[in-house]
């Protein structure tokens, strides 16, 4: 039966994933069958048995169900054990197994196209989920000092702290008390206001001359947030295009065994940017 992949989400309709990866796959001759999957919440499990039935070998989880996912693998790695939540799944004999590529790929966005430094670095981060989760753990990973947590459901983030066992390096903080949180190096929104056409309500007090803020996800979904990063003098502002196109590689090189060259594809999605409305 021939090898499939697939991204699962909902909504999934705007996933950039099939056109990347059926893009690293030119690179290498590789005829890639990739779909997206519509799928709420309550028919995850549903929709990832009937895909492995139909010749499923690897799935890229998208929101809402990075957490969801996680429990329904039979084996994790290790960064997907510490985030407690997967975003990319492979086929293991009658098993999946789940990793989360999310937090390395935007490590290596920053550190590598962008050549950022995030060594010893104070960080902002705004939400509290399976996306969160992976870029908290990453980051740790990528030695900076101090992860801040901020979530409009406070639970939600006094949970990850608790998950992630660094009392020295991650605290959790009210969002109403966002003024007096004092500036950040590093701000990484990774909420959903932009998908619910919500705005959020930061203070410019977060930013100071050195600040970068990323939002995870692209196109008109994370203009809001860019735009107050902008207004509010950070040094840097980018969105989720880079961060999904090396995940995207790091899922690639899991199921095909080839590591991809991720400059040629994001500089394709790039031009382009202004059709993108939806992060992954």
């Amino acid at each position: 039966m021939p090898r499939k992949f697939a991204v699962i989400g909902h909504p999934v309709k705007h996933s950039l994933s099939p056109r990347i990866h059926e893009a690293f796959g030119r690179q290498f001759d590789i005829g890639v069958d990739y779909t997206r999957i519509e799928a709420a919440p309550e028919a995850l499990e549903r929709e990832l048995s009937a895909f492995a039935a139909a010749g499923g070998a690897g799935v890229n989880i998208t929101v809402p169900h990075k957490q969801a996912a996680f429990a329904l693998c039979a084996e994790h790695s290790g960064r997907a054990r510490r985030a407690g939540s997967a975003n990319v799944l492979t086929r293991v004999g009658e098993a999946w197994h789940g990793d989360n590529t999310d937090g390395a790929g935007l490590v290596r966005e920053l550190t590598g196209r962008r050549k950022l430094d995030l060594r010893g670095r104070s960080v902002l981060l705004l939400g509290a989920g399976g996306a969160a989760r992976g870029v908290a753990v990453a980051l740790l990973d990528a030695g900076v000092r101090r992860i801040t947590i901020v979530n409009r459901t406070p639970a939600r983030a006094d949970e990850l702290v608790d998950q992630l066992d660094a009392p020295d390096h991650v605290v959790s903080r009210y969002w109403e008390h966002m003024r007096d949180l004092g500036d950040f190096e590093l701000i990484v929104n990774t909420t959903s206001a932009g998908r619910d056409g919500k705005v959020l309500d930061l203070p410019s007090s977060l930013v100071n001359t050195l600040t970068t803020a990323v939002d995870i996800s692209y196109g008109e979904v994370a203009i809001g947030f860019l735009s107050w990063a902008r207004a509010a003098g950070c040094r840097h502002a980018f969105d989720g295009i880079g961060m999904l196109v090396e995940q995207a590689a790091m899922a690639f090189e899991h199921w095909h065994g080839k590591r991809p060259d991720t400059d040629e594809v994001y500089e394709e999605l790039r031009a382009h940017s202004v059709e993108f409305a939806s992060g992954d």
